[in-house]
């Protein structure tokens, strides 16, 4: 029972940093330069969101008091931000430098890069050193290569087209997926809908987040943008192109997980204004996890 209720305590702390980023992206700018030992207000909020993004996994407790809570930097949290800055290809110090901080703020979708036990997403399995699947490698039946697609009725008709042409890229590129669009989402594979705020699937956008959007693992199919972004079709500053992360999403449609492949579309940040295409590494992910490449 006491784990049940620390676990819920800790998931209710990394929603509530999310909802402290609607104040602005400045919440953990001053933060730079902090180091183990360093005690300073607003610590405890890079702890929620290493722990949010599966870095940070305390096993310990102070005094019974939630160390997520708190503003210490202490070793866990030290050994989790070299654990970020090795995924993202930064220096891996363990100090909250400008590049890490920089990083942090970036626009990102909404999966966790790592496994943790103390988050309630779908766990990661990390294969090799660029894409990674999720935990016991979730995919399709092989019955299941050809797949339909649908949209919510709240989802905007002008971004239709680029998800439909991301659908038509991934079964390019895969030579093995293909994929239909049907008007019908209770019946259809994979269901594309525009959301905002706590839409009933357990992991809400907060107003402010940083987080565009998010898809669950083979065989669940739900695909969600933030409706709350700014979203356009191509690259423009300050907006999120929908096809870009229409491809990110559906990658985790198909199983797989956070590249650290910086090219790759299964890079989790996704940069305002960027426009990214598939790339070698995600297609190799897909042909490994299906068996493509045998």
């Amino acid at each position: 029972m006491k784990t049940l209720m620390a676990s819920k305590l800790t998931f209710l702390c990394i929603l509530l940093f999310l909802f402290s980023l609607s104040k602005g992206n400045d919440t953990i700018k001053h933060l730079q330069g902090c180091k183990r030992g360093s005690k300073v207000q607003g610590l405890h909020e890079v702890k929620l969101y290493l722990a949010r993004f599966g870095y940070l996994n305390y096993q310990r407790t102070h005094d019974h008091v939630n160390p997520l809570q708190n503003n210490e930097f202490d070793e866990e949290l030290e050994a989790a931000v070299k654990d970020y800055q090795s995924f993202y290809h930064l220096n891996a110090t363990g100090t909250l430098d400008g590049p890490t901080i920089s990083q942090m703020l970036m626009p990102r979708c909404g999966q966790p890069d790592k496994e943790n036990s103390h988050n309630h997403e779908t766990k990661l399995l990390h294969t090799v050193s660029h894409y990674q699947f999720f935990q016991n490698r979730p995919r399709w039946p092989q019955s299941k290569s050809h797949l339909t697609y649908a949209f919510a009725s709240n989802y905007p008709n002008n971004y239709v087209p680029p998800v439909v042409s991301a659908f038509n890229k991934w079964a390019s590129e895969t030579r093995y997926f293909t994929f239909t669009r049907v008007n019908s989402v209770t019946s259809a594979d994979l269901k594309i809908s525009w959301e905002r705020g706590d839409h009933g699937d357990g992991y809400p956008f907060p107003p402010g987040t940083p987080i565009v959007a998010h898809a669950f693992a083979p065989t669940d199919g739900r695909f969600h943008y933030n409706a709350d972004q700014n979203w356009f079709i191509g690259a423009r500053p300050n907006f999120n192109d929908v096809e870009t992360v229409a491809l990110h999403e559906i990658g985790h449609l198909l199983g797989l997980g956070h590249s650290q492949f910086e090219r790759a579309i299964m890079w989790s940040y996704i940069p305002s204004g960027a426009v990214k295409g598939l790339d070698s590494d995600d297609i190799q992910g897909i042909q490994a996890l299906y068996g493509l490449n045998k």
